[in-house]
């Protein structure tokens, strides 16, 4: 039986602009394995982020066929992509999203009440999760009031949260520093290691690249 969580077959993605077409993804095929951390190499424009969403079953419009934890996205109803995602994927975005009005914690709460975990085990997790991002001290702060590398810790904290099978990962870093966005890298790759998940991280960023198992180059539209 496969271990793949996801697989990827002919992907295919098109845009119409000013009526030219412009065909970002030309037959992408990928598997990633459980447990297995691949980086998504490619100059902005290349069409990572468009992958990413592809996987993440965010939007439509993409030809071939995206497996996920054995089940084909294309045959499936809206409402059991929306599970298949909130039961199976996790996000990381450049920018943290975290909801400004509510605090570390419950940025980490919130998503697993919405998978109808209790609200105490939800709380035990967002506490388990934060200390090991070495934020057991900034549980009740809310996002303004903490740094940028901060507040990527409480998304990565918060991906993770539903113990995904895969995580997704568009550019976590980009928005920080060279000395945070080392750190933050480390103890996203440490604790996707930890929990037993897989990521698909995508980067711009060669040596941040080559912390992780498999490197991956997405090149006008195929992967190399």
């Amino acid at each position: 039986m496969s271990s793949a969580v996801v697989q990827l077959t002919g992907l295919t993605r098109s845009f119409e602009q000013g009526g030219v077409r412009i065909d970002v993804l030309r037959g992408v095929d990928l598997t990633i394995q459980a447990g297995e951390i691949v980086a998504l190499l490619g100059p902005s424009g290349a069409g990572k982020s468009t992958m990413l969403q592809a996987i993440g079953l965010l939007e439509g419009g993409f030809g071939g066929t995206i497996e996920i934890a054995g089940k084909d996205a294309s045959r499936l109803s809206g409402d059991a992509r929306t599970t298949l995602r909130r039961d199976h994927l996790g996000f990381v975005y450049q920018f943290h999203h975290l909801l400004p009005d509510f605090s570390a914690e419950e940025n980490v709460v919130l998503p697993q009440l919405v998978a109808n975990k209790s609200r105490e085990e939800a709380e035990a997790r967002a506490r388990e999760l934060l200390g090991a991002l070495g934020l057991g001290k900034r549980l009740d702060h809310r996002p303004s009031q903490l740094s940028g590398g901060e507040q990527q810790r409480v998304a990565v904290a918060r991906a993770l949260a539903n113990r995904p099978q895969l995580v997704l990962a568009d550019e976590p870093t980009g928005n920080l520093d060279e000395v945070t966005a080392d750190k933050v890298l480390q103890q996203f790759l440490r604790l996707v290691r930890g929990e037993g998940s897989a990521a698909l991280v995508a980067t711009h960023n060669e040596r941040l690249a080559l912390s992780m198992d498999r490197v991956v180059r997405l090149h006008e539209g195929h992967l190399q």
